[in-house]
């Protein structure tokens, strides 16, 4: 969206960590800026990491298709809050920001929550849902960044880029 140039790489890190839902994924996202910048020293390197809360509760990516079922029944007919944090790391400085939207799940049917999750789109999601995809027919309402809970809010990466002077 922005005209540059890049390449996707996965780090493997340690996502296990206690603290707060800002405290976690602005953690996440400084380990996995970390360990990318190890290997593209020379580069710009952008990382981020995306968790669900609901009533203080952290919501992952599910382990497997009962998870997922569990989550979306949390999630059904109720508020919750998708935190992102960003790092951008340059010549070994990280520049981090965290950004949070409000998200109102639809009220689904028990067949609904199934017939999803046996879509495989849950899968690999952190609650379990994909706003850009099938799970963008059961979200009534957001407040603050859609491309947060999508999982990379682009308006925050726009500013953090400018600060940086790349954009």
């Amino acid at each position: 969206m922005m005209g540059l140039d890049f390449e996707v790489f996965s780090p493997q890190v340690d996502e296990c960590l206690d603290g707060s839902s800002r405290e976690v994924v602005m953690a996440l996202a400084l380990r996995k800026a970390s360990a990318a910048a190890l290997d593209f020293p020379e580069d710009l390197v952008l990382a981020a990491d995306t968790l669900v809360t609901i009533d203080g509760q952290v919501l992952g990516k599910p382990v497997d298709q009962a998870d997922a079922l569990r989550m979306l029944k949390l999630l059904n007919g109720a508020w919750h809050e998708v935190h992102t944090g960003v790092c951008l790391m340059v010549d070994g400085k990280a520049q981090q920001e965290h950004a949070v939207t409000q998200v109102l799940f639809t009220r689904m049917s028990e067949e609904e929550m199934i017939s999803y999750c046996r879509s495989g789109e849950p899968l690999g999601k952190a609650g379990a849902y994909a706003i850009q995809g099938l799970g963008g027919m059961y979200i009534e309402q957001i407040r603050g960044s859609y491309t947060n809970v999508v999982g990379l809010p682009t308006a925050l990466v726009r500013r953090m880029l400018k600060n940086e002077n790349y954009l």
